[in-house]
């Protein structure tokens, strides 16, 4: 398998921000400036971990906020941790205890420009319970709150769900699209060992992986099954255990470009002892630098409803570049049923054919940029023999 990921230095990211500016002014906050994005992406970078729990609450909150603090003194980046103490009861008990010496004193989504210093958000299970769908019933972000981070996103930013991220915000339909492509969390069986098979050995939270990752963890169903809209990292042999519903396809861990932003979800880590397993922590650091644009690889996560989505986009309406745009289409359409079919060569052929139709499009660059990272992720799976 060839190793990929590769560091992005801070000049890459500063034009994409920078590119990014109208859509962030037209949301009422100001761009983050040259010195801002060197701070978060230079030398050091900041995280920020959210464990506020409106809903039942995971031990595996306080086990994953100190494995990332202690990842981030070996790996360059600081962490800030939102979790206040709460008294929102129920049928899971008395309120929430937070980590009342971590937290920050108040609520850092107050705006997407005091956002934009951390290089990354992480999701760690901050349940709100509102699976309910009750929109009356308290949500983890408020309006402006939600707000808030919508900007961040759309400014760029990245988000980390781990396990229950799934499992919160339930009547968001913009969070559910961003933490998976529209699915979230259903159900569970009890926790038992199961194998995770890995799809995507390209990915640098992937690449160090064994291509059958026997794990014992609380293994999720989701209420939709989100290939068409992610690219699928793990999926999750049902075979291997009990309690599996969602067929042979079980997709368990992905990554997205999301409206500006990046997007990598693990289903796994429920269980405390992930957060002292080498392998599962490799994972999860990769998921974290790659969010927060520190490594790239494997073609970063673009899929090719990502690259139809832009040719939409692309199309000014004139005869040629409507005649352009259905000749990319179809080119497109083949390398996804042979890339679907495993077919390495025949998918990279109509990706090729692809690309150089694209450098006719007006302003087609980036449509041409983004199936280039088609071609990496497909020529790496080739590589790896998959």
């Amino acid at each position: 398998m060839t190793t990929t990921h590769r560091r992005v230095g801070p000049g890459r990211l500063l034009a994409a921000v920078t590119g990014l500016g109208a859509l962030v002014l037209g949301l009422g906050t100001a761009p983050a400036t040259a010195a801002d994005t060197e701070a978060a992406v230079g030398a050091g970078y900041k995280v920020l971990v959210v464990g506020k729990t409106l809903g039942f609450r995971h031990s595996h909150i306080d086990e994953t906020t100190h494995a990332v603090i202690d990842m981030g003194k070996q790996s360059g980046f600081t962490v800030d941790v939102w979790d206040p103490p709460n008294s929102s009861g129920g049928w899971w008990g008395p309120g929430s205890p937070g980590q009342p010496a971590l937290t920050l004193p108040s609520t850092p989504f107050t705006s997407a420009d005091n956002l934009s210093h951390y290089a990354s958000i992480i999701f760690a299970s901050p349940v709100d319970n509102t699976n309910s769908l009750d929109p009356a019933q308290p949500r983890l972000l408020d309006d402006t709150e939600l707000a808030a981070f919508q900007g961040y996103i759309r400014g760029g930013g990245g988000y980390v769900g781990l396990h229950a991220a799934t499992d919160t915000m339930h009547t968001v339909p913009w969070y559910s699209k961003l933490s998976g492509g529209g699915a979230r969390f259903a159900n569970h069986p009890a926790q038992q060992t199961a194998t995770m098979r890995v799809e995507d050995p390209t990915h640098p939270s992937t690449e160090h992986l064994p291509s059958a990752w026997v794990r014992f963890d609380e293994w999720y169903n989701y209420t939709s099954n989100p290939r068409d809209s992610v690219r699928v990292l793990l999926t999750l042999d049902e075979s291997t255990y009990t309690g599996g519903r969602m067929g042979a396809d079980h997709p368990i861990a992905w990554c997205q470009n999301f409206e500006g932003g990046r997007s990598w979800y693990e289903g796994a880590g429920h269980v405390d002892s992930s957060y002292s397993d080498p392998v599962f922590l490799e994972h999860l650091k990769g998921g974290i630098e790659w969010a927060s644009g520190r490594v790239s690889g494997g073609g970063d996560c673009v899929t090719f409803k990502e690259v139809s989505g832009l040719l939409e986009a692309a199309d000014n309406g004139s005869v040629r570049a409507q005649k352009l745009a259905t000749q990319l289409e179809e080119r497109l359409a083949a390398a996804e049923a042979a890339a679907d079919a495993g077919d390495r060569d025949a998918a990279l052929a109509a990706l090729q054919t692809a690309r150089g139709k694209a450098n006719g499009l007006v302003d087609g660059h980036e449509v041409s940029s983004k199936i280039a990272d088609l071609i990496e992720w497909q020529t790496g799976l080739r590589a790896a023999g998959m």
